[in-house]
């Protein structure tokens, strides 16, 4: 008989020591609501595989879910693409225990083919480019960078999550946009890769929590330490993540 997904979850969080062994969860099992940074949405079905329960999940840029959860939107587990958002909800008194469970960083993309001839972040002037707002995990680190190597460019437009930027670059409505290197693995043959020189130095660390109004605790820090076991891993550096505490 083939395994259903909500044992085979079970069999992973049991081996990682988050289960006891033999607690399975039964048909009835109760859901989880994933509040999650955009960025992740790749991960969807890797994402329910790891959980116990049935999971709901909501994908967005992380400061808006940070703003849904203080509006009373319902949500178990966050998961923001940055700290500073994780550590805006803790703040606000909206989230427990944050867990760092891998790193981000960015790259730059090109329409497929390169129209646009940008082979540097130093062809960039003139060129429709486009980055995050300063406000998202994406758009801060795009700043940092900048201010660390001195490039000065004005972007065409400031978008409010990293999926719209590499929109726009796959559509070919921009020559050039700075996504998160697991976005631009998940564009595929869409677009052309092009390295930002200092982006290794300004990661972005994904971190996840259990909210504070979540309906099951323990369901929902099981799902976040299943994220940050050493298991996982793999999971995340094949969507181009790095493990959290590696460079």
């Amino acid at each position: 008989m083939r395994p259903t997904r909500a044992t085979a979850a079970a069999v992973f969080l049991a081996g990682a020591g988050l289960l006891p062994a033999g607690c399975a969860p039964g048909p009835g099992a109760d859901s989880l609501t994933l509040l999650s940074a955009s960025s992740t949405r790749v991960l969807d079905a890797d994402f329910r595989e790891l959980s116990s329960s049935e999971l709901n999940t909501v994908y967005a840029g992380s400061s808006t879910l940070v703003q849904q959860l203080a509006d009373g939107s319902p949500g178990d587990v966050l998961i923001t693409a940055d700290r500073e958002n994780m550590d805006e909800a803790a703040r606000r008194g909206l989230v427990e225990d944050p867990r760092s469970v891998a790193l981000n960083a960015l790259v730059m993309v090109v329409p497929a083919g390169n129209p646009a001839d940008i082979t540097s972040v130093t062809d960039l002037a003139g060129s429709t480019f486009v980055l995050c707002d300063p406000q998202v995990p994406c758009g801060a680190a795009a700043e940092a960078i900048m201010a660390d190597t001195g490039l000065v460019v004005e972007p065409a437009s400031l978008e409010h999550q990293v999926a719209d930027v590499l929109g726009k670059v796959v559509s070919g409505e921009a020559d050039a946009g700075w996504v998160y290197r697991t976005d631009a693995l998940s564009a595929g043959d869409g677009v052309d890769v092009i390295e930002i020189p200092g982006s290794a130095a300004h990661p972005n660390e994904v971190v996840a929590a259990v909210t504070a109004t979540a309906v099951d605790k323990q369901a929902a820090r099981g799902f976040v330490n299943a994220l940050a076991a050493e298991e996982t891993g793999e999971i995340w550096a094949r969507f181009g993540w790095s493990p959290a505490g590696q460079p």
